[in-house]
């Protein structure tokens, strides 16, 4: 969408300009520009695909762009120290679409985790952060369980307690309700907003499921052929009168 102004740029917690990704001959993204906005929750909505996952992994460094410029809290990554950049991620977390908890260890070793290689901390401190994170979302009794003890909705927020747990000030969410019933997506949805809330984070939701993107979402926008090609609300694009963009809603 439009380029950040220099006013503009204090209140941004992301920027993303002119954005390319291909696969061999295959264009997947060809001019992606984004702005995220400092506590906010942007959806991104698109077909399978259609790119969605792609770019957030460009954001996170498991994909190069072919082209473009990444801006993070005023940083362009392409030009940071590998030192500085590994920093700027640590600010950043990441929820994958399977949870992606380590089936050997309890759900209170894979919060440690993440915590391992970071500031010195005692035993106790460390106990208390898992459990603080667990209580956040709403499992405190689950420390000393094997993922295969969970069931799917369960991991969903454990994954999400070991994202939160180093605090980051940016949430990439990769489809978060994927292969959850309804009830149990929704709550995911409203935990989602419940951190947004909490933590202050800047998010953003990738998501083809438009129940989580009315919860969560105060910005949506679309990727058509490898461009953001809409922008709204979720209730400004409920009423649009394009049957493309009208069909996210049937």
């Amino acid at each position: 969408m439009e380029e950040a102004t220099e006013k503009e740029t204090g209140t941004l917690a992301l920027e993303i300009k002119n954005l390319k990704v291909s696969f061999g001959s295959k264009v997947v993204l060809k001019d992606i520009n984004l702005l995220l906005k400092k506590g906010e929750n942007l959806v991104v909505l698109g077909k399978s695909g259609s790119g969605k996952s792609v770019l957030i992994k460009c954001l996170v460094g498991l994909i190069e762009p072919d082209e473009g410029e990444i801006i993070i809290q005023g940083w362009d990554t392409a030009h940071m120290k590998e030192r500085d950049l590994e920093t700027l991620r640590k600010k950043i977390g990441f929820l994958f679409q399977s949870a992606a908890l380590y089936d050997s260890m309890t759900v209170r070793e894979n919060l440690e985790f993440p915590l391992e290689g970071t500031e010195s901390r005692t035993d106790e401190e460390t106990e208390t952060l898992v459990m603080e994170a667990l209580k956040n979302v709403g499992l405190p009794d689950t420390a000393g369980k094997m993922p295969s003890e969970l069931s799917g909705g369960m991991r969903k927020r454990i994954g999400l307690a070991r994202t939160l747990i180093l605090k980051p000030e940016i949430m990439l969410y990769d489809e978060p309700t994927t292969g959850l019933d309804p009830i149990t997506s929704r709550e995911i949805s409203k935990l989602i907003l419940e951190m947004q809330t909490k933590n202050k984070t800047s998010s953003i939701i990738i998501t083809h499921d438009m129940e989580c993107a009315r919860i969560t979402g105060n910005r949506i926008l679309i990727i058509k052929d490898g461009v953001f090609s809409t922008e709204g609300t979720y209730e400004e694009l409920k009423k649009s009168e394009d049957p493309w963009v009208h069909s996210f809603f049937e």
